[in-house]
């Protein structure tokens, strides 16, 4: 009888280590910033939905949903699970991430309605709530720019033909001939 409960440990707690981030993703710049989106959003959502701008309260929810997705399909890489399944906007499909312009969307998106709903909750309300949840909002803010910001550096060396290490012998000739010149 031990032999047979065994396995069935054993297989329950792979299931459960495969349902849990990789460390290497979670450990990489993508994954850092999902992360970062995952918890500021949800600190926002907490935050507004105690303040009295409690009317914001679905953009930082949203936001942490999707965050959270995107980190639980990056990590487990759930897009390479369903080969026959058209992910929605998905160009490059050789490219390492699933979603690449529908996460560029995401983040650019995220930025501007969570800036402005910050501003709001910053300048219209005066409870501490809403200031904390300006506050927060900016932060999480920040961190969506920063992921937009590296999707757009990735998409146009992607759309250049891939490699970035050609432009910096370029660059050196044209500071060898401005000196020269």
């Amino acid at each position: 009888m031990g032999d047979i409960e065994a396995p069935e440990n054993k297989r329950s707690r792979q299931t459960i280590v495969r349902l849990l981030p990789s460390k290497e993703f979670i450990t990489s710049r993508k994954g850092l910033l999902l992360l970062g989106e995952v918890v500021m959003s949800f600190i926002s959502f907490v935050c507004f939905a105690a303040s009295t701008a409690a009317a914001f309260v679905t953009a930082p929810f949203i936001e942490f949903l999707a965050a959270l997705f995107l980190l639980f399909a990056y990590s487990t890489k759930f897009n390479e699970r369903f080969k026959g399944f058209h992910w929605p906007l998905m160009f490059f499909p050789n490219h390492h991430t699933c979603c690449f312009i529908k996460d560029f969307l995401r983040c650019v998106s995220a930025s501007i309605i969570l800036f402005i709903i910050s501003m709001i909750s910053v300048s219209k309300y005066l409870d501490g709530a809403s200031k904390a949840a300006g506050v927060f909002g900016f932060i999480t803010t920040i961190f969506f720019a920063l992921d937009f910001y590296f999707i757009f550096n990735e998409l146009a060396n992607f759309l250049k033909g891939g490699d970035s290490s050609e432009e910096p012998p370029n660059t050196q000739d044209d500071d060898s001939d401005s000196d020269s010149g």
